[in-house]
């Protein structure tokens, strides 16, 4: 649009050259009326393009003039006044270019300083943003701090009596021979009270800055699903809740470290437990992931997850549970990227939630092996 502008104002001058040159000079009301209609181009020349663009009209307003001017030469006074006209063309035209050049000189000052502004307003949001994520991470550093060291005191406590009770599961796994029919709960006593006898040890150790230091436990995957079926195996009943376990070649193949991913499919499993109905179903499935790799699911026909909660309820100490600690899924979550792996929550087709446990093929764990 602007190339336009100067061809325009050109041909204004040019047409108020011609109005001076037929119209007859004693036509004096009509001359006056052209001679300020030139102040126009001038002025709008000088405003849109500066100082060039002034003066350039002006010369050329005075050089259209100038037939006009010569019709006089000779008349004295009004000879004078003309040529007079010419030269208040010329100021005019330099004195709006400058003001105009001046302006855009400006306008060019605040607009950097705009663009400065704007960046440096983007920059202290940024920062702002990370000083809140910083003291939101010591926040959770202070709590789980203040966890580690409540833990350690109750791992203290907790150690003494958990050494008794798991003494009493062995004399009566020696009191019920292998065929007893209560002999699988004996087992499943004695079983979980050495998981948590680990997990007591491993927080003193780690409370004293020494590193964990035990044989680590791999078993098929369907065999401690089975096992951790057992342990809900009171709640279900109560709930009338289907736990469906795989039977697959891939949970037969898949072997884990039983100790680790019996928190982790329990935790799962009761957080499913609480969100479906009575009568409902669990599903945990085992496939080959299409990247590779592991895929574990389990699902249940509950309500689902909303979208605004599906990564809150891996935040610590975040729980939709009124009895809820928050951290059950944080942990499960941890383990899982012990391995390199991920787990998040996803919508169930045909409605509830899937909790997704992807692993890779092979770590330094060993996961993943097959048979």
């Amino acid at each position: 649009m602007r190339k336009f502008l100067f061809p325009a104002l050109l041909l204004s001058v040019v047409a108020i050259g011609l109005l001076h040159f037929f119209t007859p000079g004693d036509f004096v009301f009509y001359h006056n009326t052209y001679r300020r209609l030139s102040y126009f181009p001038i002025v709008l020349g000088g405003l849109w393009f500066g100082v060039r663009g002034g003066l350039g009209l002006a010369v050329l307003s005075s050089i259209a003039f100038i037939p006009h001017v010569l019709l006089y030469v000779g008349h004295g006074t009004q000879a004078a006044s003309e040529l007079t006209e010419i030269v208040l063309y010329l100021a005019a035209g330099l004195l709006v270019g400058v003001i105009s050049g001046r302006q855009n000189r400006l306008r060019e000052q605040y607009r950097q300083l705009s663009e400065k502004l704007q960046s440096s307003y983007a920059r202290l949001h940024e920062e702002t943003v990370q000083l809140i994520e910083a003291e939101t991470r010591l926040a959770a550093a202070q709590k789980f701090s203040a966890l580690g060291r409540l833990s350690a005191s109750l791992a203290h406590e907790i150690k003494n009596p958990l050494a008794s009770i798991k003494g009493t599961a062995e004399i009566l796994r020696d009191e019920f021979p292998g065929d007893h029919p209560k002999r699988e709960f004996v087992d499943i006593l004695f079983k979980e009270t050495g998981r948590l006898h680990d997990t007591v040890e491993g927080i003193l150790r780690y409370s004293k800055g020494r590193p964990q230091e035990r044989e680590e436990v791999l078993e098929p995957l369907a065999v401690v699903a089975r096992h951790v079926g057992a342990l809900l195996e009171r709640q279900l009943q109560e709930k009338q809740v289907r736990f469906i376990l795989p039977e697959n070649d891939a949970a037969r193949d898949l072997l884990v470290e039983s100790a680790k991913f019996s928190q982790i499919l329990l935790n799962l499993g009761l957080n499913a437990l609480d969100a479906v109905p009575a009568g409902g179903h669990i599903r945990l499935m085992v496939e080959d992931a299409a990247t590779g790799g592991w895929l574990i699911s389990l699902c249940d026909d509950g309500p689902g997850v909303p979208d605004t909660e599906k990564e809150k309820i891996f935040e610590p100490f975040y729980s939709g549970k009124k009895d809820g600690t928050g951290l059950g899924l944080l942990i499960s979550r941890k383990i899982v990227e012990s391995y390199g792996g991920s787990l998040q929550v996803t919508d169930r087709s045909g409605g509830g939630a899937c909790f997704e446990i992807r692993l890779p093929e092979k770590n330094g764990s060993d996961l993943g092996q097959t048979q």
